[in-house]
């Protein structure tokens, strides 16, 4: 198959672009979804950040292979174990002609963890930013925290003053009660490019910051994004030429794509694991028959499901073999991850019958399942699989697939967590298990914010004192064996369901040459048109 790793396409943009004179052009890509909002704060969902990240910018960046580079911020030491110090980039200017300072850098930290922000678990890592002068700030940290850099990069940074003229100094909230903030329809960053135009399910256009702060490998002076939510026609558009990259490619297309002509499947290993949780918190869930109790704070109907679900069947007949069934919720690219316990949940509907039974529902019951079907390779599919699965151990399910953004506007925290059970999908951005641990397993916090993206509220009191000691440990062989530890209680426990880790899955035209990153984040920067 033409196939190409994103490593080999990184070099070859560099490569391209020191060779090939700037000119005038379109990059044309789809997506499967639209952009939610433009507001950086407002969701934390790796396409929307992905696609920002080059409109806006955090302290620290992404090089092509995942790499933590200055970004806003053209360098830092450590102080102390808790303190800080970042001199900040002079000369930059935010797309409307601001000068970026210090005080940008605070504000927007302040943004990120109001009401409405989808970025509190990043705003909770900096206990306080210190202006020492327009270009330097001292970051206090609640404890030392040897990955803090590895989360600025979508720790986006917004211009104070443009925010304030604007009346958008709180974040747009992904449940859509504030639909009318300003920084939804407009954007004002420091990135490579600049939004020229936004049509909300219809069409994006960028272009080219000319007064950007370094010089960047591409030579795209404009990028039109449509969103396009049929794979079908996602993928007759690029063999037709129309676009130059879709993504993602159902796995069943990667073969059409290899024997058409211009074309070319672009895959390898992506670092998000695929799962599905369950309401572990309320004392009777809002989407089911049984009422007066709980059946997902019984471990053992936890473990009925996750033994009814037949992984390699989702894999070899939805995937096309393409998957990675997994037990845990970090994939091999995230530092922590733990061989020994990725091993799946065994299938076995009668061991999943009996469970039941002994657990007291022996004619199984009914529950609703929350499910995107424009957000990961073949969602809707793998929840329909689910949902076949179950009912042969006599669970009935109703499943609930909608667009990604109905979907988190309604399971989020913004919404109260208004889910019985959901799938989803994780790609720490950090690349470290911390992450995945803070934001997705530790208890439900609003007020220390973590547990932000623990939607059931899966809680244990041990895993929540590992978490905390890892987020500040220093030694790294000591901390990698507390979060293998606290993985093993979570799998013990039967805290969720973990599916895959997906494919990265692009189409690219030959006339273009991309970046792609272990995140699924398209940057801009390295795209070149071979033309």
């Amino acid at each position: 198959m033409k196939l190409r790793t994103g490593l080999f396409a990184a070099v070859a943009a560099v490569a391209l672009a020191a060779t090939s004179p700037v000119q005038a052009k379109t990059f044309k890509f789809a997506f499967q979804g639209d952009l939610s909002s433009l507001d950086p704060h407002s969701l934390n969902e790796s396409f929307l950040l992905g696609t920002l990240g080059n409109v806006y910018e955090g302290l620290a960046l992404y090089d092509p292979n995942m790499q933590i580079v200055p970004g806003l911020a053209e360098s830092w030491k450590i102080l102390t174990p808790t303190t800080w110090e970042f001199k900040l980039r002079k000369g930059v200017k935010f797309h409307g002609g601001q000068d970026f300072t210090a005080d940008d850098v605070i504000f927007s930290w302040e943004r990120a963890g109001r009401d409405g922000s989808d970025q509190k678990v990043r705003n909770s890592m900096i206990k306080s930013i210190t202006k020492v002068d327009d270009h330097t700030i001292v970051m206090e940290t609640p404890a030392p925290n040897p990955i803090l850099v590895q989360d600025l990069p979508y720790l986006f940074i917004m211009d104070k003053e443009w925010s304030e003229e604007h009346g958008t100094t709180s974040s747009t909230s992904a449940a859509g009660d504030n639909a009318g903030n300003y920084a939804n329809l407009h954007a004002n960053g420091t990135g490579p490019f600049k939004i020229k135009s936004h049509e909300a399910d219809i069409k994006s256009v960028l272009v080219r910051n000319e007064n950007y702060w370094k010089d960047i490998p591409t030579n795209v002076s404009e990028v039109i994004f449509t969103p396009i939510k049929e794979a079908p026609t996602r993928v007759a558009a690029l063999i037709s030429g129309e676009l130059d990259m879709v993504y993602p490619v159902p796995v069943q297309d990667w073969e059409r794509l290899d024997n058409a002509k211009g074309v070319k499947a672009l895959t390898g290993p992506e670092a998000r694991t695929i799962f599905i949780g369950f309401d572990q918190g309320r004392d009777e869930l809002l989407y089911s028959n049984i009422k007066g109790k709980n059946p997902f704070k019984d471990q053992r109907v936890r473990a009925a499901f996750v033994h009814a679900i037949n992984l390699d069947a989702i894999k070899e007949k939805i995937m096309r073999g393409a998957a990675t069934p997994t037990g845990l919720l970090a994939a091999p690219q995230v530092n922590g991850f733990v061989e020994s316990l990725n091993s799946p949940y065994a299938y076995d509907p009668e061991k999943s019958k009996a469970l039941l039974a002994e657990a007291g529902y022996p004619d199984g019951f009914e529950v609703t399942l929350d499910c995107p079907n424009n957000r990961y390779v073949n969602d809707e599919k793998i929840c329909q699989a689910v949902t076949s699965m179950l009912a042969k151990v006599g669970v009935k399910v109703d499943l609930l697939a909608q667009p990604k953004s109905k979907y988190f506007g309604k399971v989020l925290a913004t919404s109260g967590y208004d889910t019985s059970f959901y799938l989803l999908g994780w790609t720490p951005g950090s690349m470290d298990a911390e992450n995945v641990l803070s934001s997705l397993i530790v208890c439900q916090n609003a007020d220390a914010k973590k547990g932000m993206f623990n939607l059931g509220n899966y809680c244990n009191p041990k895993v929540d004192e590992l978490t905390a000691a890892i987020g500040s440990e220093t030694d790294q062989a000591k901390r990698n064996a507390m979060i293998a530890e606290a993985f093993k209680i979570v799998k013990d426990d039967v805290g969720y369901m973990p599916i895959h880790q997906q494919p990265l899955s692009w189409g690219v035209s030959d006339r273009v040459t991309v970046n792609q990153r272990a995140d699924n984040g398209l940057d801009y920067r390295y795209v070149v048109i071979n033309e």
